[in-house]
């Protein structure tokens, strides 16, 4: 790529998506929801670090920073450094952890009506909960792609295949072969949606027109910028316009 290509392919990159550290301009991925990560099993959408206790989030904070010299997010007096200043101290990176897991979400301001009933009914109808089950809204599981086989059976992995695209845990390195099920809680202030950010609203994921390889994704485009489908998780595709509106208020209420 010439240094036009670069730049055009840094500034397809949306809101809410982001080439951070160890991922590319060319499939980055959408930035997740720290709120409610207490609750998480698994860290990063590929599933990278399992999430046990704060130990494992105080580790993730620390490799996130300081395994790399490049993803150290120094001060301003340093950023003429060649290499990491000494990591956060084990008190610093409890600190941070405990503020993660103090954070909370915004008042909701999507109300509990006849629509968002209708909704909840739907995601019973659908089998919705088999992944995101609640109260969380998700299993805290893990969907192999297609074309990585697990090596051994998993009691943390779903024997599904939703066929989405799987060249972020394929090709990057936050390859696992996995994406994990992600919690539908706070999707009303989330997005984009899906793991590059495809699609910048749950309207547009829930529109089956995002199938269609003349589709031009309403979130991350792609670094050419030409028209492509969001493929998989085909849950929901199937339902009528007002069916969907309804699903959508439920989970808005979430």
């Amino acid at each position: 790529m010439n240094l036009d290509q670069l730049i055009g392919a840094g500034e397809a990159i949306p809101p809410g998506v982001t080439a951070g550290a160890n991922t590319s301009i060319l499939m980055p991925p959408q930035i997740p929801d720290l709120i409610g990560v207490h609750d998480r099993r698994f860290l990063d959408h590929t599933g990278l670090v399992r999430h046990r206790d704060i130990g494992d989030l105080m580790r993730y904070s620390s490799l996130a920073q300081d395994v790399f010299s490049a993803d150290r997010y120094q001060s301003a007096e340093n950023t003429n450094s060649s290499s990491p200043v000494a990591r956060y101290s084990d008190p610093q990176l409890y600190a941070l952890a405990l503020y993660l897991y103090s954070l909370r979400p915004p008042p909701n301001p999507n109300h509990f009506d006849a629509s968002a009933a209708r909704g909840k009914v739907l995601f019973s109808k659908l089998k919705c909960a088999a992944c995101h089950t609640p109260p969380l809204y998700t299993n805290n599981k893990l969907v192999a792609v297609e074309g990585f086989k697990p090596p051994v059976r998993d009691a943390d992995v779903i024997p599904v295949r939703i066929g989405v695209d799987p060249r972020y845990t394929l090709q990057t390195h936050k390859g696992t072969g996995y994406y994990k099920v992600p919690s539908l809680k706070g999707v009303w202030y989330r997005g984009p949606f899906g793991h590059n950010g495809s699609a910048a609203t749950l309207e547009d994921w829930f529109n089956p027109d995002r199938l269609n390889p003349g589709y031009v994704p309403t979130g991350f485009k792609g670094y050419d910028g030409k028209t492509r489908s969001i493929p998989g998780h085909l849950f929901g595709l199937q339902l009528s316009p007002s069916e969907r509106r309804d699903l959508i208020a439920f989970l808005k209420t979430l």
